[in-house]
């Protein structure tokens, strides 16, 4: 990872764009390589559909890979999240693989320095991937106070038990508990520490065989995974690409403060309530990236 990352960057928000901007990395994915979307609680509206993202996974090859959450909805069990994930389209445009449809879970080992977690815990067939395309879509989310490439990373690739094991930064681990996490949080900083050491886990599993790309449009305040959303607060302003999941969502927080958008100070709220960019600033600390880039505006 050198000091600088390379960043590129169109306004045009469409489905080949992506693909431009894919090829612009010139990195190629190779191998079985898996393809992390979000699939979109039922009820959102403001989530990315299968038809936006087909070019790039036809342009790449590859399996949509999702993961069952840790909270109430249409997500939180197998079952429930196939059916979502059929009818919101995605089965009928890809191949899917629900990572967590059967156990056991895996324990992805955090070989950097870590505060919290001893491993990240990810659904079983996760490991049967060699590389990675993160597709995410930028926009707010309620604990974290933004969703990006890191937060794919990390809670996105996570099972259900991970996703309790990064929202209680290590306390519990078991599925069967996270009832009792929503209960019992920890400080916020360390579950944004535990986020950043999750994608750290992921990061060095795929020995950097990643490809970031970050959709800024539809932005919401609140994440795709609330079945009740605000509708967008700003503009649509881009799509970026890179290899380093920090400098892609530090980026991502520059362009929206750069942008003059008169949602602005609400978006950015939600962020510094939650002191959303720590983060970025722990994964930084951690190396799996850096926040200073170099923004390559692509035509």
């Amino acid at each position: 990872m050198g000091s600088v990352s390379k960043i590129y960057f169109t306004k045009e928000v469409s489905p080949e764009a992506v693909v431009k901007l894919y090829d612009k990395l010139g990195k190629r994915l190779e191998g079985n390589v898996a393809i992390k979307v979000h699939s979109g609680e039922a009820g959102n509206q403001n989530f990315l559909r299968p038809e936006f993202w087909k070019p790039v996974v036809e342009h790449v090859g590859g399996t949509i890979v999702e993961c069952n959450t840790a909270y109430e909805g249409e997500r939180n069990s197998s079952e429930k999240h196939m059916k979502l994930l059929k009818g919101h389209g995605w089965n009928a445009c890809f191949d899917v693989d629900l990572m967590d449809l059967e156990g056991p879970d895996v324990e992805i080992p955090i070989p950097r320095y870590h505060t919290h977690l001893k491993s990240d815990i990810m659904g079983k067939s996760f490991m049967k991937y060699d590389s990675m395309l993160v597709l995410a879509h930028f926009k707010g989310h309620p604990m974290g106070g933004y969703g990006g490439a890191l937060k794919q990373l990390s809670i996105g690739c996570a099972s259900t038990a991970g996703k309790v094991n990064i929202h209680s930064a290590g306390k519990y681990t078991k599925a069967e508990e996270q009832g009792i996490v929503w209960e019992d949080l920890p400080p916020q900083d360390a579950f944004l520490e535990s986020m950043a050491e999750a994608a750290s886990a992921v990061v060095d599993h795929f020995h950097d065989n990643i490809v970031y790309v970050n959709v800024m449009a539809n932005m919401s305040v609140d994440c795709d995974c609330c079945s009740v959303a605000e509708d967008p607060c700003l503009k649509d302003i881009g799509i970026l690409a890179s290899t380093d999941p920090v400098a892609i969502d530090r980026a991502c927080i520059d362009l929206v403060k750069k942008s003059g958008d008169p949602g602005v100070a609400h978006f950015m709220e939600r962020v510094t309530s939650r002191n959303g960019e720590h983060t970025i600033d722990h994964a930084a600390a951690m190396g799996i990236g850096v926040t200073e880039y170099e923004l390559i505006e692509v035509e």
